[in-house]
């Protein structure tokens, strides 16, 4: 091993990588056909804030480049699933929401999802989710603050 490396941390975050590819394999799986994990989170933000984004403020939220976010805005628009307008306070900007079709094709996908989720946090247990959230949520809050 490198002088240096840390064991612990390499296996952290080793898991947390193979966890995290299986995860997306398996949500791939069962999304209704033609949706992406990548549509599937931006309907589900949008969704959960009910409120209008910019594409940039998007693009920050899922730490992704705009070029990356305004390919999967336009094939979500392409879908129906969003409207993208014209900002009225400035026309060099946009603002994109999530269309009727768009909150139905959300609940879709997650009636989809669910049994699987549910699955999965079954055989792990609610306690053992309960104690590795807080973890979770502490390594997500200080990976983000690097950013």
């Amino acid at each position: 091993m490198r002088e240096g490396s840390n064991p612990l941390a390499v296996a952290l975050f080793s898991e947390i990588l193979t966890a995290d590819q299986l995860l997306r394999n398996r949500l791939g799986r069962v999304l209704p056909k033609g949706m992406e994990i990548s549509h599937f989170s931006v309907l589900n933000h949008l969704a959960s804030i009910a409120a209008e984004r910019s594409p940039a403020q998007l693009a920050r939220s899922f730490h992704v480049t705009r070029g990356a976010m305004t390919n999967t805005l336009s094939r979500l628009e392409w879908a129906g699933y969003i409207h993208i307008r014209p900002d009225w306070d400035d026309a060099r900007r946009k603002r994109v929401a999530i269309s009727p079709a768009g909150l139905l094709a959300r609940d879709q996908a997650i009636a989809a999802l669910t049994p699987m989720v549910n699955q999965v946090v079954g055989e792990l247990g609610a306690q053992k989710v309960r104690a590795v959230l807080p973890v979770l949520r502490e390594l997500r809050r200080q990976l983000e603050s690097e950013d």
